[in-house]
């Protein structure tokens, strides 16, 4: 089983006639349920409010196979965020947190105890930058990773973050507690601006990530491992938006691994670029379809077409 946490909201998505759709998301959620439509057993940890929009959220997960036995119920509304997406299909966003579901995250949240032969995923965007929600996920990565193999998408929303120097100082924490890092090119040029690929690359491998994954849009995907690295270009497709592209990715990504029996920090040493090759590849095609549509609606097991199918993954 893998375990995602972080936040669960609702994307306000413009529509054709000028008014907005109201469509489950949030990143960890979307990588949640892109595990789920994969057929890989997932849970997410997260707070869901008690409303109508809570209600639409807990349909889309169970209808996607996301066991929700981790879920802390919360009496706040649900948290929002309103897309904006330009003319080439890219999104920004902005976000409604405060005295909603993912503003109240408290230690107390955190489950007791993780089963042992879980793999624990955490999605950034909200963890690493809204208090008290970063003090929270921060005492479970610190508890879990002695345990289990843990993954991070930092996901990186520059509008939400208060204190950069916080931050980045909280996410060298974290790399020092996980085992492999998807980030994107626009992660990085916040995370490190003015730093070459390369140079970061190798320092998170000091510090402790095994596998560091980078998505670039148009440019392809650099991956790196125990066994060197690999550098794909990008799978063409025509682009709706990229909602949820890169959590599509991240899914898929999780997906291989655990197909392979790769989510043990041993397997895990001993990644080959075949191995990677092959995982980061199929990752591609999973965020390629989530491109073709409107919003974060990740493929199923069997819409996986054998053809390659561009896509700027976020």
């Amino acid at each position: 089983m893998i375990i995602v946490g972080g936040e669960a909201l609702v994307d306000l998505v413009p529509d054709r006639a000028g008014g907005y759709l109201p469509i489950p998301g949030g990143s960890p959620a979307n990588t949640a349920v892109g595990l789920g439509r994969l057929g890989t057993p997932t849970a997410l940890l997260a707070r869901l409010a008690d409303d109508r929009l809570g209600a639409l959220l807990r349909t889309h997960l169970e209808t996607s196979n996301v066991d929700l036995r981790y879920i802390a119920t919360s009496s706040a509304p649900t948290t929002l965020a309103v897309v904006g997406v330009d003319q080439d299909g890219v999104a920004d966003y902005s976000f409604y947190i405060d005295g909603c579901a993912d503003g109240g995250w408290q230690v107390t949240d955190l489950p007791d105890a993780l089963p042992p032969d879980a793999a624990l995923h955490v999605g950034g965007s909200f963890a690493l930058a809204v208090e008290p929600m970063a003090t929270a996920f921060e005492t479970l990565l610190s508890r879990e990773h002695p345990h289990r193999v843990v993954t991070l998408d930092p996901n990186i929303r520059p509008n939400l973050i208060g204190d950069d120097t916080a931050v980045r100082a909280r996410l060298r924490r974290w790399l020092g507690m996980v085992d492999v890092v998807k980030v994107s090119a626009d992660d990085l040029r916040w995370i490190a601006p003015d730093r070459s690929l390369a140079d970061v690359v190798s320092e998170w491998h000091d510090q402790g990530p095994v596998l560091v994954v980078v998505t670039r849009g148009a440019e392809g995907v650099y991956a790196s491992g125990p066994s060197g690295h690999v550098d794909l270009p990008a799978l063409p497709v025509d682009v709706v938006d990229t909602v949820g592209a890169g959590d599509a990715f991240m899914a898929g990504l999780l997906a291989a691994f655990d197909r392979n029996d790769l989510l043990t920090r041993t397997n895990l040493t001993t990644v080959t670029r075949a191995e990677l090759t092959d995982t980061v590849t199929y990752a591609q095609r999973v965020a390629a379809i989530t491109c073709t549509r409107t919003g974060a609606d990740s493929p199923w097991f069997d819409e996986l077409l054998p053809t390659e199918v561009r896509c700027a993954t976020s």
